[in-house]
């Protein structure tokens, strides 16, 4: 387990492989530990860090400052990393709640941003279930993890969550202000959505109408909230290509294969 002290507190984080940096984070379920396939196929050609935001996992809880646990303030934690570490210009991958820290980053420190992946990424209040912030992180994980076999060990920080991270990253959901940023920045966007999520569901019409040149919206069949795992050999694949699309290009020229196109929305 590697960890860093940030604003006097632990951050916990972990890293494979060699090259360009690529950075996980993860959702309100759970903790870095559901990226490590992805870390595993990335860290061939890139270096894969994922870390535990604040409240999550074996980074610190801060339950009597809970304005730590804004997406302004996950954002921040993740920008001191980068600092603390010497990491410069990064590709981000974010579900659902890192998928909004995710877009607050990318919004607020543009230069440092090459590409950002949002998965399962609620572009408004609304998309959110409700059950979010009622059941029990027991009720939760049973609920969006169900059918998948290995869920035990992908999800076994979830018990770790403090409730109040949960609650707090309700009041700074803006995601599509903070998406509209991103795009119009001309910062390379992947927007994928498993098509059986229960808790977040799939962007607006008007959300997807800000789509550009550098942005592109992949649906999953047949994959839930944690599409990462339901279809890790496919999800893989395509993190893999667009990683590997030279900086600076139009999403669009990802040149995807044909089951890309086919479930392009």
């Amino acid at each position: 387990m590697s960890v860093v002290l940030l604003e006097g507190a632990i951050v916990h984080y972990e890293v494979l492989g060699r090259g360009r940096p690529v950075i996980f984070l993860h959702g309100w379920v759970g903790s870095w530990r559901y990226w490590i396939s992805s870390m595993q196929t990335t860290s061939t050609s890139f270096r894969a860090y994922a870390l535990d935001l604040w409240g999550f996992g074996d980074t610190a809880h801060h339950s009597r400052e809970q304005e730590k646990y804004s997406l302004k303030k996950q954002a921040a934690l993740l920008h001191a990393f980068l600092e603390k570490m010497g990491i410069g210009k990064i590709a981000l991958v974010g579900h659902g709640l890192g998928a909004l820290v995710a877009l607050e980053f990318a919004s607020t420190y543009a230069n440092i941003v090459d590409r950002v992946m949002i998965i399962n990424c609620p572009l408004d209040t609304e998309k959110i279930n409700p059950r979010l912030y009622t059941d029990t992180m027991d009720e939760l994980v049973s609920w969006l993890s169900s059918h998948m076999p290995d869920a035990q060990i992908a999800l076994a920080d979830a018990k770790k969550t403090d409730p109040a991270a949960i609650h707090a990253s309700k009041n700074g959901i803006i995601a599509s202000n903070l998406f509209k940023n991103v795009i119009l920045q001309h910062t390379p966007c992947l927007l994928v959505n498993g098509d059986q999520d229960p808790l977040v569901a799939q962007p607006s019409f008007q959300a997807l109408s800000l789509l550009s040149d550098y942005g592109q919206h992949i649906v999953f069949d047949g994959a839930g909230y944690f599409p990462m795992l339901d279809s890790t050999a496919k999800f893989n694949r395509l993190l893999t290509d667009f990683l590997t699309l030279e900086s600076g290009l139009s999403i669009k020229e990802l040149g995807f294969r044909e089951e890309w196109r086919r479930r392009v929305r």
